[in-house]
């Protein structure tokens, strides 16, 4: 989505020659000395610096809570990047866990600011009782050196409702935005056909599954009704191959349109050996991070094809409480060792699998390949290739706006609705039951968001019908070939 910075060498002008006098000997010493102090210098402070970081490291990594390694604090493994520390004087109750947050502000890097209390005048504790309270570990944990973690005195705050930098931060916020929208908006329709194209070759001519994805991937919890989250749209996309990386290749896809994702392989070693539910470290007084410390509208894909027989402990089995109370109630129950605390969360679940997930998910949809490609990478990559970045940036911002419109369902609507329920019920009691009803009117919502629609209408109603008729004739089909259910 970003470009790579490009980077020039310069050189020095040779087209103005500079009239300069004759020094004398004495001014050529005063200045050799003063750049050798100057150097001199700068060495010391770079060694005391590294001194500093050395002693924190050993330090923290003394704990009886083990290394404070600043990882601990990045909610996915293997992440790097650089951390600060952000200073918030006003109106800092507004903001929530895991928001995203755009912060203008002065960087401080004093190394003052990383000295513990233990060094201070004891008289200072007397004039800020806090001091007093915080154990020597737990001043560690807060005050590391500004060379590795730097502060931000944060002037101005504003939280982000997406992402992404191609759509306004505020689809309503001035005239010119809501002429973007609009203008993207009149062509919506053929960036959805793109899109849909562009899906279904990386589902491998499936454009079934392809219609069920976009629904996915603009799906949100727009709204809670006591503890049901509604918007939701988890997928199980069921009969993925294992033996060809198919989940892995189609997440290299995926990654290209979305503005935040993460690849999840559900093996023994990650379910056992992560953390996935953030923990409070009560010796340094800090939360830690877990996996499914996630920002709203992030696209989680759960690879099920890589689990292999095994026994999964008592974080294994946790870890997957977790992962079901995230697809199911979309919250995730915060460790506070003497309690938990249940914090919600907005994360799109894709769950691949070969046969049905072990997982819960709001819609099933088994994969059923129109071609077979003799190897996926070379396919996938020819697909990426033949598609322009232009037309990627329409993608993203396809999916992104989807997000952020409203839509309504009128009375007139509603009645017909409720009166094709009892129809359907009448002719076959067993075919819609009010899961099934709850489904459709998810699917025929988000049909109809997708093609730009905020209302539903009677076709959108008859073509989300259409629609849950093949999936679960598909279905059905499989269950009867492979003699269970999947």
């Amino acid at each position: 989505m970003y470009s790579n910075s490009r980077h020039t060498r310069t050189s020095p002008s040779t087209s103005y020659t500079p009239n300069r006098q004759k020094r004398s000997l004495e001014e050529e010493d005063d200045d050799v000395t003063h750049q050798d102090t100057q150097q001199a210098g700068d060495g010391r402070e770079k060694c005391k610096r590294l001194e500093t970081e050395q002693q924190w490291r050993c330090q923290t990594a003394e704990t009886p809570s083990g290394s404070q390694s600043l990882d601990r604090y990045f909610p996915l493994p293997g992440e790097k990047g650089p951390a600060c520390l952000v200073k918030v004087y006003e109106n800092w109750d507004g903001f929530k866990v895991n928001d995203v947050l755009e912060v203008y502000g002065v960087l401080c890097v004093e190394p003052a600011l990383s000295t513990l209390n233990e060094d201070r005048d004891p008289m200072s504790s007397l004039l800020d009782p806090a001091d007093m309270a915080e154990t020597l570990e737990e001043q560690r944990a807060h005050s590391p050196p500004t060379s590795l973690v730097p502060r931000i005195h944060a002037i101005v705050i504003q939280k982000l409702p997406h992402t992404n930098p191609l759509i306004p931060s505020s689809v309503s916020e001035s005239e010119a935005s809501k002429q973007s929208v609009s203008s993207f908006m009149s062509e919506l329709s053929s960036v959805r056909s793109d899109l849909l194209g562009f899906l279904t070759h990386a589902l491998l001519g499936d454009g079934l599954a392809a219609e069920y994805l976009i629904l996915h991937l603009i799906s949100t919890v727009y709204a809670r009704r006591d503890v049901l989250p509604l918007g939701k749209f988890s997928l199980n996309l069921s009969g993925c191959p294992r033996s060809c990386d198919f989940t892995q290749r189609l997440y290299s896809i995926l990654q290209q349109i979305v503005t935040a994702s993460h690849y999840l392989p559900m093996t023994i070693d990650t379910m056992n050996g992560l953390r996935f539910v953030p923990c409070k470290d009560y010796s340094t007084n800090r939360l830690v991070s877990g996996l499914l410390q996630l920002p709203a509208h992030t696209l989680l894909l759960v690879d099920e094809t890589v689990l292999e027989q095994g026994q999964l402990d008592t974080a294994g089995v946790r870890n997957l409480t977790a992962l079901g109370n995230v697809i199911t109630w979309q919250k995730v129950d915060y460790d506070f060792s003497y309690h938990q605390m249940e914090f919600p969360c907005n994360v799109n679940v894709l769950v691949t699998s070969e046969g049905r997930s072990l997982l819960p998910s709001d819609c099933q949809v088994h994969l059923k390949p129109q071609t077979c490609p003799p190897s996926l990478e070379p396919y996938m990559e020819a697909l990426l290739s033949a598609t322009l970045p232009a037309m990627l940036n329409k993608f993203r911002m396809y999916l992104s706006l989807l997000q952020l419109m409203d839509y309504t369902i009128t009375e007139e609507i509603t009645k017909a609705v409720e009166d094709d329920f009892v129809d359907m019920r009448k002719d076959d009691p067993q075919s819609m039951s009010a899961d099934d009803l709850h489904r459709l009117l998810v699917v025929a919502r988000l049909l109809s968001l997708s093609v730009g629609q905020t209302s539903l209408s009677r076709d959108g109603w008859l073509r989300a019908k259409e629609l849950e008729t093949q999936r679960k004739s598909r279905l059905q089909e499989q269950k009867f070939l492979n003699g269970n259910e999947l």
